[in-house]
């Protein structure tokens, strides 16, 4: 059996615990804490109004694909006083699956630079919140500067079809990746 670390990333409140939650074939582990008065003004939580914790470490799961391949999902925490964070939880890893809210989408830069500036593969994945689906593919690709090689897919974070799908899409994207580097 091959094992890959696969990592969720994205801003604050976008579904990664969310998404680590619904794939997990075991029950996850989770650094959730109540969010605390230190984090008014600092987490933006007006779209996302019913969020009362948040990831303050890392979310794990696991998911196996089939009898060759299991993923080990790790769950990034997504407010800037974390990001120490991820270097630790990006090494060893296969690549990201980087969640964006349409809504808020200049929360998912910094996951993208990270990942662009690592050479780590990774695939952006709309969290299908209100409106996400009025925009089409082409306008997200250039709103994100993303470049033609990096997959773009639409995935509802409560629904373990549409999650493994982005998952299938990052592993094929980290497998041409390297085809291409041999």
């Amino acid at each position: 059996m091959i094992p890959l670390k696969v990592l969720v990333a994205g801003g604050f409140g976008v579904g990664k615990t969310t998404l680590v939650r619904t794939l997990s074939e075991i029950p996850p582990l989770l650094t959730e804490q109540a969010m605390t008065s230190a984090s008014v003004g600092v987490d933006d939580a007006d779209l996302v109004p019913d969020k009362s914790t948040t990831t303050v470490a890392m979310d794990f799961g696991r998911l196996t694909v089939d009898s060759s391949l299991i993923l080990y999902l790790f769950g990034t925490p997504g407010q800037s006083r974390f990001w120490f964070m991820w270097d630790e939880l990006a090494r060893g890893s296969v690549g990201a699956v980087v969640l964006v809210d349409l809504r808020r989408i200049d929360d998912c830069f910094p996951a993208i630079d990270y990942f662009e500036n690592r050479r780590l593969p990774f695939v952006v994945g709309v969290n299908r919140f209100p409106g996400a689906d009025e925009h089409r593919p082409d306008d997200v690709r250039d709103a994100l500067a993303l470049g033609p090689d990096v997959p773009l897919v639409w995935l509802d974070a409560r629904d373990h079809d549409s999650g493994r799908s982005a998952l299938v899409a990052l592993v094929q994207h980290a497998l041409a990746r390297t085809a291409v580097a041999s």
